[in-house]
């Protein structure tokens, strides 16, 4: 199969896996317990976790490069360069929208070692754990599948159906975040994405108004009203540190 294709197949997967990954551990394990709509697009996929998956697969070819090697450690090095790797794409990703889109897209501040807030050693760790599952329960069948896959013309029609919904998501993202971005500028701070569609979740809570999971920017607000209610809890937390 063109190698085209068959990474096309798996940044869908990839993205699409992701979200489910990211929205369930984002409810089980982050502090604010919430089902909010994760990542930059509305849409049930994260970009991601889908470049991920296909640097995943380009990775894992590499371990032929260690045969002269015992299978033990050539696997260890194999999920540590995995690791490193997912890390590189993340803190990529991250310090792009942090640094010219003034938009955090995570925060890993309250981790030990994080760099920026936008990586840490834990969520490495957790990379190479994943790397681990994607070599030992993917990857020996990945390429049997795709080819089934390919074959079926109505999974190939989702996938490039997908595709269109995926740009048209990531243009109207984009044009978002530039909003975002304008506001940031102009009030020399930096905007956590999760933090504003809490507080968009939070309105629709306290007002007993619908929320709508797959638009989470949409309310009854203004998106600058928003905004401006999370300038100020910013400028209460720093105003309670300083007096610390």
């Amino acid at each position: 199969m063109n190698v085209l294709l068959v990474l096309a197949y798996l940044f869908f997967i990839g993205s699409v896996f992701g979200w489910i990954i990211e929205l369930l551990w984002r409810n089980i394990f982050s502090k604010s317990k919430k089902w909010i709509n994760p990542g930059f697009c509305t849409g049930p996929y994260l970009p991601l976790y889908g470049f991920g998956l296909c640097a995943l697969f380009l990775l894992a070819t590499l371990e032929k490069y260690f045969a002269g090697m015992s299978p033990f450690w050539s696997k260890i090095i194999l999920f540590i360069i995995m690791a490193l790797v997912m890390t590189l794409i993340e803190y990529l990703s991250g310090i792009f929208s942090l640094k010219y889109l003034k938009v955090r897209l995570w925060d890993y501040s309250d981790c030990w070692g994080n760099i920026q807030g936008i990586i840490c050693p834990l969520y490495s760790f957790f990379w190479a754990l994943l790397g681990g599952v994607y070599y030992f329960a993917i990857h020996p069948h990945i390429l049997s599948g795709l080819t089934w896959l390919s074959k079926n013309l109505a999974f190939s029609f989702f996938i490039g159906m997908f595709f269109g919904i995926f740009i048209i998501d990531v243009v109207n993202s984009a044009q978002l975040v530039v909003k975002l971005k304008k506001f940031a500028e102009e009030h020399s701070i930096v905007l956590v994405y999760d933090k504003i569609k809490e507080d968009i979740k939070r309105y629709h809570e306290e007002n007993d108004r619908k929320y709508h999971f797959f638009s989470p920017f949409k309310s009854g607000k203004s998106l600058s009203e928003h905004l401006m209610n999370i300038k100020k809890n910013i400028e209460d937390r720093i105003n309670i540190n300083e007096r610390e």
